[in-house]
């Protein structure tokens, strides 16, 4: 399998799995265009897109969804909520590429077993996804306000993660947003810190993990420095010594990371 995050954070979300017969996007919050262009980057041809996954109804995770489907004619899959939720907002969806499924219930996607879980969000009824092919398992959990047992539990065995690490508490309480907007992204609804992103990755790391990413960075109140020194911190006071047996990178908001391939 493969995987590759084209953008990701509090500006726009768009990220890429796919096994050797199925390419898949999970959310499309950018334009279309930049969409595109960061595919193209990665040599990834959109026309062989089979599905955009969508996490939840947020602008900076839907804001492209509707462009690329009728651009390149791509299913989209959601959960009901999510359709009633972000459907306004989509432009006119083809009946065909409209795919509903059973709130976190499993499904396909060519030969990608697609698996939803439930994650703690103000989203009407927001998800992470596993992803499986045979024994390979990539696992995207971001927008998170805590870790849950589900989270956990889907987490655990994945060959790849991607966990939000959203912002560093301290710059968050001096930092320029309103008081409402500060006391969201700490709830419980809100979004993950580095320090519990790290506290994260402690509780579901096993020998079977090679690649653990960083995402959904703010753009006001994280680093991608800070985020991957608070996290390596976290892991070192445990003994954990990411690089050794494990990758831990950060995937930035602007440009697209590596194509990882498990």
């Amino acid at each position: 399998m493969q995987f590759c995050s084209l953008y990701s954070g509090s500006s726009g979300n768009c990220l890429y799995v796919a096994s050797e017969n199925t390419k898949i996007l999970i959310d499309a919050g950018l334009s279309g265009k930049r969409i595109e262009s960061a595919l193209k980057d990665r040599d990834i041809n959109p026309n062989e897109i089979k599905g955009i996954v969508v996490t939840h109804e947020h602008s900076d995770h839907t804001k492209g969804v509707g462009i690329l489907s009728r651009r390149f004619n791509i299913p989209i899959f959601a959960n009901t909520n999510t359709w009633k939720a972000m459907y306004p907002s989509l432009g006119k969806i083809s009946d065909e590429n409209i795919k509903v499924f059973g709130s976190y219930k499993s499904f396909e996607i060519g030969d990608i077993v697609v698996n939803p879980f439930p994650i703690p969000h103000d989203a009407v009824e927001p998800c992470g996804y596993s992803f499986i092919k045979g024994n390979k398992k990539i696992t995207i959990a971001t927008d998170i306000g805590y870790v849950t047992d589900a989270i956990r539990w889907n987490m655990k065995d994945s060959d790849l993660m991607l966990l939000e690490s959203n912002h560093d508490v301290d710059m968050l309480k001096v930092g320029p947003y309103p008081y409402e907007l500060k006391r969201r992204v700490l709830s419980d609804r809100g979004h993950l810190s580095n320090e519990n992103a790290g506290k994260a990755i402690l509780e579901v790391l096993s020998s079977k993990i090679k690649n653990i990413l960083l995402g959904h960075l703010s753009d006001t109140n994280n680093y991608p420095c800070l985020a991957h020194e608070t996290v390596t911190s976290v892991l070192k006071m445990e003994g954990v010594n990411p690089g050794k047996d494990f990758t831990l990178d950060v995937a930035t908001r602007d440009e697209p990371t590596k194509i990882y391939c498990i």
